[in-house]
């Protein structure tokens, strides 16, 4: 496997329907934050929801890691690192780093894993056809055929 550097970053402001009654945002809504990351890195990369769901795949979460650093409070600008990292499973693991866009502070770190199963829902072992194919392109794997 080749080792390059997937990732994109996407600000985003801080609602006052995210906060708390002390203006800091409240945890739950930082899964938010990420699946806004998975869906720029998706646009930029061709790696989005409806992208996976057209090759008959479906990509649910199945693990998630959150660690809070500091917080980001009402009015701020916070911005989302996603990275994408590669593996030989059938799965899709980022991870993320969210800073306050104004202060530099990193703010929290987290993980994700997706993995694929068929239109009938069922558990898919082997990394699908298209994903390996989406890898090659990437320059994620290297196909010394020919």
């Amino acid at each position: 496997m080749n080792n390059i550097n997937l990732e994109t970053t996407a600000e985003f402001q801080v609602r006052f329907s995210e906060v708390d009654s002390m203006g800091v945002v409240w945890h739950g809504n930082y899964v938010k934050f990420l699946e806004d990351g998975r869906e720029e890195f998706g646009k930029k990369f061709g790696l989005g929801y409806l992208d996976t769901f057209d090759t008959g795949y479906l990509i649910p979460l199945v693990n998630m890691e959150c660690n809070y650093k500091k917080p980001l409070l009402y009015g701020e600008t916070g911005v989302i690192t996603t990275r994408f990292i590669n593996t030989d499973a059938a799965k899709i693991i980022y991870e993320y780093s969210i800073y306050n866009k104004e202060s530099k502070a990193l703010l929290c770190t987290a993980k994700t894993i997706q993995v694929f199963l068929d239109l009938n829902r069922e558990l898919v072992l082997t990394p699908p056809p298209f994903f390996i194919e989406w890898k090659k392109r990437m320059g994620l794997i290297i196909d010394n055929k020919g």
